[in-house]
């Protein structure tokens, strides 16, 4: 049995610095790949983070595009996909079937500042590409002590 970095909260952080915080949820969730629920897998994917935009850039190979679904909660991206996959080989008395069914899914919490309304993804060659522009962060409202 693994044993994995206990996750802790780090809300205040994340406020403070919500592209560190990116960049930190991104690596304490490569090691729950091994971890992933029954029957669904995780998808390798990079995080990169640009002046104006974040790029994510995940390896689908042998997926179709009709089967990938990405969708925005809150300030998670999630990135799902299905394949369904058949391998078979006879060679005289010797026969191998090798077969997966089922999903991948990954969850990317973002910072506030992602431009939910221009999010472009583009599938080709098995590499799924969405790029996330940056909005300017709202002004921290100040509250006059009467």
């Amino acid at each position: 049995m693994k044993n994995y970095p206990k996750k802790t909260s780090n809300r205040r952080n994340r406020d403070l610095f919500p592209a560190v915080s990116l960049f930190d949820n991104f690596l304490q969730r490569f090691f729950d790949e091994d971890i992933a629920e029954e029957n669904e897998r995780m998808m390798a994917i990079d995080v990169i983070e640009n002046d104006d935009n974040y790029q994510v850039i995940a390896d689908l190979p042998g997926i179709k595009k009709d089967n990938i679904s990405i969708s925005m909660d809150d300030n998670e991206l999630v990135i799902e996909a299905q394949q369904d996959e058949k391998r078979e080989e006879k060679k005289g008395s010797y026969y191998r079937c090798e077969r997966y069914s089922g999903n991948y899914r990954r969850s990317i919490f973002l910072s506030e500042n992602v431009d939910r309304n221009n999010i472009d993804a583009k599938f080709e060659d098995g590499v799924l590409e969405i790029v996330l522009p940056k909005k300017e962060p709202k002004p921290v409202k100040k509250i006059a002590v009467k």
